[in-house]
């Protein structure tokens, strides 16, 4: 329980954090953090919640990592389905919160909500194509570094700086192209309260970041060194 309690915490601040920055401060007139501010809140939320919750749960915030780290042979399987409740609960109940300081200003308007979409729901109009894509090889790298950065070999006290820098790298890279999920449980979160168009492509910021995962589990396993 206290694993999944730290999920749940750590997945709130991704959200709250992440999108939050997104929804709050991207477009703010004259002072707006834009593209390089959302890719570093989303890369500082996980660099924090690694140092203060890894020793507990592991820090996943995501069901792709748990199930990539599954597939790598770094977690046990019958405690996959409750890490991925735990990440979505965790993520909707960001999203509610940010939900709940958002819609105090005046005017308001939900719009997009930081959700992630493709084709004329994509940032800059990419295709659900080029989403796939994206969404899987940057999935991918993201659970090489994540293997990589945690294995037993790699430096130690470094992981959760490479893993956070390597989030932000993703989000640099992919923002244009789908608002960057790598995650479903962030995807979900922010789609239930955007409704409408962002839950009907949902399933696509599910199966790509899964794929993804899945390939470097066993990519990941097959090149790496001994465990120690």
């Amino acid at each position: 329980m206290k694993k999944l309690i730290s999920e749940f915490i750590g997945t709130l601040w991704l959200v709250l954090g992440g999108c939050g920055s997104a929804v709050l401060a991207a477009g703010y007139p004259e002072l707006g953090i834009g593209f390089v501010g959302v890719s570093l809140a989303f890369g500082l939320t996980v660099l924090t919640m690694a140092y203060a919750i890894g020793h507990i749960s592991g820090c996943h915030l995501n069901p792709a990592v748990s199930i990539g780290l599954w597939i790598g042979g770094r977690f046990d399987k019958k405690e996959l389905i409750p890490y991925i409740i735990a990440q979505v609960l965790g993520g909707i109940a960001g999203a509610g919160i940010l939900y709940l300081i958002v819609s105090g200003k005046s005017g308001f308007e939900i719009g997009g909500f930081a959700a992630n979409g493709y084709g004329e729901h994509s940032p800059d109009g990419y295709s659900m194509i080029s989403a796939l894509v994206t969404e899987i090889v940057m999935t991918f790298m993201f659970l090489i570094v994540i293997l990589g950065a945690t294995h037993s070999k790699a430096p130690k006290g470094f992981a959760g700086l490479s893993i956070g820098l390597g989030l932000t790298l993703i989000h640099l890279i992919s923002i244009p192209v789908t608002n960057t999920s790598v995650n479903p449980a962030r995807s979900t979160s922010q789609a239930i309260f955007a409704g409408d168009w962002a839950l009907g492509q949902l399933w696509l910021f599910w199966v790509a970041p899964i794929i993804g995962a899945i390939l470097a589990g066993f990519i990941y396993k097959y090149i790496s060194p001994e465990e120690a």
